[in-house]
């Protein structure tokens, strides 16, 4: 039986990443996502709801978060869900995050705007 377990979320961070090594010695980054959903309520006024979600990034994919990612960044990001466990004061409990697979930095800032210049000739006519 086939099956699929894909995530893609466009939101920003909500905290900086945070990295840090495995007793393997793999490199982990762990940070949250806000994605947010707007819409009117029968009134016409403007409604927001904020989801937090945990992201996972391993390897390369967790360096390249750290490095440039930061609390407030915008983000595109395809990872898979994936439940653990611990226990806390005797107590199974669970909890849900996203496994990043591919991250797409969405901000850009006014000074990496592309500049596009055009180099006139010189006119034929005289104005």
């Amino acid at each position: 039986m086939p099956a699929l377990n894909r995530v893609q979320l466009i939101g920003r961070l909500g905290r900086e990443p945070e990295s840090k090594f495995t007793p393997t010695g793999k490199k982990v980054a762990h940070f949250s996502l806000a994605v947010s959903n707007r819409w009117k309520d029968a009134d016409g006024k403007m409604k927001e709801y904020t989801e937090w979600v945990n992201i996972e990034a391993w390897g390369r994919l967790g360096e390249i978060c750290q490095q440039y990612l930061h609390k407030g960044s915008l983000i595109y990001l395809e990872g898979r869900l994936k439940t653990d466990k611990y226990e806390d004061k005797g107590e199974t409990k669970y909890y849900t995050k996203v496994v990043a697979l591919l991250m797409q930095m969405l901000d850009r800032k006014p000074e990496e705007e592309p500049v596009a210049t055009v180099e006139e000739e010189q006119a034929e006519y005289e104005a």
